[in-house]
């Protein structure tokens, strides 16, 4: 398998779930502006939407979206428990929280990258944020991880989107539980290894 990746991006929550799992992979970066991969691969032609992530699996079939791959991933090795057995409730509360990181925490975070954001247009994001991450405080509580006390692809994707605080000046001081939450992930050995290879850290 092939994951193309952007450091830092969505991208690093299927990276952070292949190195839970101990699949083997290759890693391509993708310079999302000039669409091209530094294997010399042309990534308009792997993903015609543009973006990461996107996977490259054996066959040669390309997967994309990260909700999607997570779930890939996640069932090329059930007994790891990343995602609950299908068609039990646990399971739909994973792709439930799945669903909400992305339409509702993802997305709220999408505007800050956009250079031509006003101070008004931020304010209100931040706004719209701060409510999602009271939502994610409450449901949390003293629960280690989103579906309690086992770490899951959605525990992969939420912390990814978390970290972006960093990137915009963010305090989640005013979150003590996300901010606690955030250390605990960032404490994983797949985590850290993830960060290093993105060049994110040392």
């Amino acid at each position: 398998m092939k994951l193309y990746f952007y450091p830092g991006a969505c991208s690093m929550a299927p990276h952070i779930v292949l190195r839970e799992l101990g699949l083997t992979f290759d890693l391509d970066q993708v310079d999302l502006q000039a669409k091209k991969t530094k294997g010399g691969e042309d990534f308009g032609a792997v993903n015609p939407k543009g973006y990461v992530p996107a996977l490259r699996l054996d066959d040669g079939e390309v997967l994309t979206e990260v909700a999607v791959v997570l779930q890939y991933l996640a069932d090329l090795k059930p007994d790891a428990g990343l995602l609950p057995k299908a068609g039990t409730m646990e399971r739909y509360r994973v792709l439930e929280w799945l669903n909400f990181i992305s339409s509702e925490v993802h997305k709220q975070f999408s505007p800050f990258f956009n250079p031509k954001i006003t101070p008004e247009w931020r304010a209100n994001q931040l706004n719209l944020l701060g409510r999602r991450f009271d939502y994610l405080s409450a449901r949390l509580g003293d629960r280690p991880y989103l579906t309690g006390a086992a770490f899951t692809v959605a525990d992969a994707y939420l912390f990814t989107v978390l970290n972006w605080h960093k990137l915009f000046d963010i305090d989640l001081g005013k979150w003590p539980v996300l901010k606690d939450y955030h250390a605990r992930i960032m404490a994983r050995a797949s985590v850290k290894d993830s960060l290093r290879a993105e060049g994110l850290a040392k």
